[in-house]
């Protein structure tokens, strides 16, 4: 299968395995991994880890020759479904993290921006090139990386269609971490590790919030922070939470 779905404990680990082909994204790619994000959120893990095989790219990006064949309304079609399988990510209860190594081009950019959290190996690079082929980011680019290095930056990338490497992608926010070489399931693991041993039921509150914030007002935002701080009291983990801090230890969280 040219993605995968496997397991490391309670970490959910899904696999772009397309290297001869640079892990490049076709529409079968793009249902697949659909499937498996709706797979792996039946199974409740502590998070989604994405990686692409092969060391040389997490992803170059979607298959231009698949994309030669189609016709106007199929392109739309295709950008669509795209949209709607990343756009899958910011629903789960649970984090999700691309670990990028090696080249992180257009839809495999996107795919990432997608995720809760980016981190890179040291080396990689990254960009929305669609531009030098006369086209623009499909799968939620230009809407995606304004929210993450802002407008003015956002559009310098996405119209000059560049690379920039890890140092660069830091500074502008577009990755969380620049980690040094390894197995990209254990850098992954690691990072996640370091964020907390549980991630409470109150983080899809938090993410809801936060994005809301980017896209209304302050009052509005702030009636929803509080009815979203409101239900996250009723979760079982505040009240483990709140315990634990009292007791001092560290809290049990079960994502409830």
């Amino acid at each position: 299968m040219s993605v995968e779905l496997a397991y490391r404990g309670d970490i959910a680990v899904i696999t772009l395995n397309r290297p001869e082909a640079m892990n490049a994204l076709n529409a079968g790619m793009i249902d697949r991994i659909g499937s498996l994000i709706d797979e792996a959120a039946a199974a409740s893990p502590r998070a989604l880890l994405f990686t692409g095989a092969g060391g040389k790219a997490f992803c170059a990006g979607a298959d231009i020759k698949e994309m030669l064949e189609r016709s106007k309304g199929e392109h739309r079609a295709a950008a669509r479904a795209g949209q709607c399988t990343f756009a899958k990510l910011d629903s789960l209860p649970f984090p999700s993290l691309a670990v990028i190594q090696g080249v992180a081009l257009g839809g495999g950019l996107e795919l990432a921006m997608a995720c809760t959290f980016r981190i890179a190996v040291a080396g990689a690079r990254f960009g929305l090139p669609e531009i030098k082929l006369g086209l623009i980011p499909g799968y939620g680019g230009t809407q995606r990386l304004p929210l993450l290095i802002g407008k003015a930056r956002a559009l310098e990338m996405i119209a000059s269609g560049r690379l920039v490497d890890t140092e660069e992608a830091a500074r502008l926010g577009l990755v969380h971490r620049v980690v040094d070489a390894g197995e990209p399931v254990e850098l992954g693991i690691r990072f996640l590790d370091g964020l907390g041993v549980r991630f409470p039921a109150a983080l899809s509150f938090a993410r809801t919030a936060v994005d809301k914030a980017l896209t209304v007002s302050l009052e509005d935002g702030l009636k929803l922070e509080a009815d979203l701080f409101t239900a996250a009291t009723q979760t079982t983990d505040a009240g483990e939470g709140m315990h634990a801090f009292l007791e001092k230890r560290k809290p049990a969280f079960t994502g409830r």
